[in-house]
C-alpha cells in the first residue's frame, strides 16, 4: 500500500496548493472563519494520512480520514452557498477532493474494512 500512500500525499498536496490559491480570493471577514476551518481541515487529511499509513491498526485513522474528507466537502459547498467561490471553482475543488476520497476509498477497501454485500 506504500505507493498508494504516496499517491494519495501527492494528491493532498495539489489539494492543499488548490486550497491555498482559492483561500487568498476570500473576502477579510472570513479569513479567520471559514479559511482557518479550511486550512485545518486540510492540515487534518494530511496528518490522518500519516497515522493512518504508520499505524499497524489502520480501522479508526481511516475511518477518521473518511469523515474529515466529508467535512471538507461540507465546508467548501459552504464557500460556494456563501458566494465566496464560483461553480467552476466549486467544480474544481470539489474534483480534487472527490479523487483524494476515491483514493481513500480503495484504501479503505483494500485493508477489508468494508462489509461485504451479500
Amino acid at each position: 500500500m506504500s505507493d498508494a500512500h504516496l499517491i494519495l500525499l501527492t494528491k493532498l498536496e495539489e489539494l492543499d496548493a488548490y486550497t491555498h490559491t482559492v483561500l487568498h480570493q476570500f473576502p477579510k471577514l472570513e479569513r479567520h472563519l471559514l479559511c482557518a476551518e479550511l486550512r485545518g481541515t486540510c492540515n487534518q487529511l494530511l496528518r490522518l494520512t500519516v497515522v493512518a499509513w504508520k499505524r499497524r491498526q489502520k480501522t479508526a485513522a481511516l475511518f477518521d480520514l473518511d469523515v474529515e474528507i466529508e467535512v471538507f466537502r461540507h465546508l467548501v459547498r459552504k464557500a460556494h452557498r456563501l458566494g465566496y467561490i464560483n461553480t467552476h471553482r466549486l467544480d474544481v475543488w470539489m474534483r480534487h477532493v472527490n479523487e483524494v476520497g476515491r483514493i481513500v476509498g480503495s484504501w479503505i477497501k483494500h485493508e477489508g474494512l468494508v462489509p461485504v454485500k451479500k
